[in-house]
């Protein structure tokens, strides 16, 4: 018997539209990273990228559970003295609310060279709108 290995060309990729009005951040960005790696696949393959594109629609409306809305944090560093910038959960949704569910995925995603790939993918968008209508993405349940 052989080990069967995807390849590249042979993969179908879908596209998966999730509300994420209400959802709690954590529990649906461990499903958006198991749709882009392609781990829900039975050809799932780990060097290749079998994974599926997911568009999200309402990021300004996500929940957290617990004090986290009070005590999350979000961090960067310029690589300069001085140069670490903080900003809160409340203030990081109100400005780029796509920030906060892109952060979340990426840090589900196994750190490798096609962590990059996976999360071009990754569509998100504040509203309800998006223009991704000609893709006919399919309604996941979360």
């Amino acid at each position: 018997m052989k080990t069967f290995s995807a390849k590249e060309k042979d993969v179908v990729k879908k596209w998966f539209v999730v509300d994420a009005d209400g959802k709690v951040l954590g529990r649906m960005a461990v499903r958006i990273a198991t749709i882009l790696t392609g781990k829900h696949k039975a050809i799932y393959t780990p060097h290749v990228d079998t994974g599926d594109f997911v568009i999200v629609t309402n990021a300004a409306k996500i929940a957290l559970t617990g004090k986290k809305p009070e005590q999350k944090r979000y961090w960067r560093y310029s690589g300069y003295p001085g140069g670490l910038h903080s900003r809160s959960f409340a203030e990081t949704i109100k400005k780029r609310p796509e920030l906060v569910i892109r952060e979340a995925v990426y840090g589900m995603l196994p750190k490798n060279k096609l962590a990059r790939i996976r999360m071009r993918k990754l569509k998100v968008y504040p509203g309800a709108e998006h223009p991704h209508a000609a893709q006919q993405p399919a309604e996941l349940k979360i």
